[in-house]
């Protein structure tokens, strides 16, 4: 396998994994970019740019991220935070009154970003055209009465989230969570990620598609714990209803699904958008814009919820907006915050060694939180520092 781009000198254990992650682990095309202190050190491509396809991979290809997604929303309420526009512990009805509805009155604003609202479902799920009109979304699941009492426990909303941030940020500053990420976030610090690709965009972005697993390598599990597996199976639990509050599955490959706007799960970058942003909220990057104040970046990984998650069933630790470095999501290290993208993708921040770290792949595996193949490329970053 031909691996395009460059490392730092110290940083080729990254090369390495990324390269054996295509002989050993089955991938198909993938990227990743690692920042330290605000400048790249790891720029790595290579395979084919579509899961079926041969086309190759080229500097700047870019992919759906799915839940990844979820970190750059997060950072729009952090910022709106920050400048004083939005108080986390008010109620959600002080700014979206509809939402007070159905014993939601109580809920906060922490509440949602720490995945602790009770409303990981939908009654009654969303089509693909309706979950892209955020009017919509947004009404369904202001309507929708929570599962728990709001601020009580937590369970992963997979779906659900996307709706309750971006109709928040909507309605702090009167304008589109898409467009706002793009004037506020994207665009100051020169990340190429999108919130509603762009039709200029489109022809950069690889088709995704689901991947075979790889026989086990060494000691790898590959296979979900037993309560995980029955999760799943019964189509009235809460992980098969929060998974399905899009019902069908939309085409990620569906131009329109592209330029539609749901903050939970249709994102699209390129591997260094991702890390750039991460770099961006612990730091300058390459000497210019930073958007998190350190206090806002303590927020971010302070933790939030922790233990036996009502959705994902594993245990699971947030801090506001982000996944927190645990069992289920391992990271760089403790004081790592971030984000996976179901079956793929991770991006995440490390304030402890000034790394920022983004991974994007077109083949989505039946994993969650934890993909073989970011970890290896995280255990070889761990290996590079050491």
């Amino acid at each position: 396998m031909d691996v395009n781009g460059t490392v730092a000198e110290g940083f080729e254990p990254v090369r390495e994994a990324f390269a054996a992650n295509f002989t050993l682990l089955g991938e198909r095309g993938a990227a990743v970019a690692v920042y330290r202190d605000g400048h790249r050190v790891v720029d790595l491509w290579a395979g084919a740019r579509d899961v079926d396809g041969d086309a190759p991979w080229e500097r700047g290809t870019a992919q759906v991220v799915r839940s990844a997604t979820k970190g750059v929303a997060a950072a729009a309420l952090l910022l709106l935070h920050q400048r004083g526009e939005l108080d986390l512990d008010a109620p959600v009805g002080a700014y979206w009154p509809e939402y007070k509805a159905a014993g939601k009155e109580h809920t906060r604003v922490r509440h949602l970003l720490a995945h602790r609202a009770g409303v990981p479902v939908l009654d009654r799920p969303l089509t693909p055209r309706e979950a892209a009109d955020p009017g919509l979304g947004a009404e369904a699941v202001a309507a929708q009465a929570p599962v728990w009492e709001p601020g009580t426990d937590h369970g992963y909303h997979a779906h659900t989230y996307g709706w309750l941030t971006g109709e928040l940020v909507r309605r702090v500053t009167g304008r589109p969570v898409g467009e706002w990420i793009a004037d506020e976030i994207a665009g100051p610090v020169g990340a190429d990620l999108w919130l509603g690709l762009p039709a200029p965009e489109h022809a950069r972005v690889g088709r995704v598609g689901p991947l075979a697993a790889p026989e086990a390598v060494g000691g790898l599990r590959t296979r979900p714990k037993r309560a995980v597996t029955e999760a799943w199976a019964d189509e009235n639990s809460l992980t098969r209803r929060a998974f399905a509050a899009i019902t069908p599955a939309p085409d990620e490959n569906a131009d329109a699904y592209r330029a539609a706007v749901l903050p939970a799960s249709n994102g699209i970058a390129t591997a260094d958008g991702l890390a750039r942003f991460y770099a961006s909220l612990i730091g300058e990057v390459d000497g210019g814009r930073r958007l998190f104040a350190p206090g806002t970046a303590e927020l971010a990984r302070a933790e939030e919820s922790s233990g036996p998650d009502r959705v994902l069933v594993v245990g699971t630790r947030f801090g506001l907006g982000y996944m927190l470095h645990g069992g289920a999501s391992p990271m760089l290290s403790p004081a790592s915050f971030g984000h996976p993208g179901r079956g793929g993708a991770l991006a995440f921040a490390d304030p402890g060694t000034g790394i920022a770290f983004g991974y994007v792949t077109n083949g989505f595996r039946k994993s969650v939180t934890a993909d073989p193949r970011a970890q290896a490329l995280v255990r070889a970053l761990r290996t590079a520092l050491a």
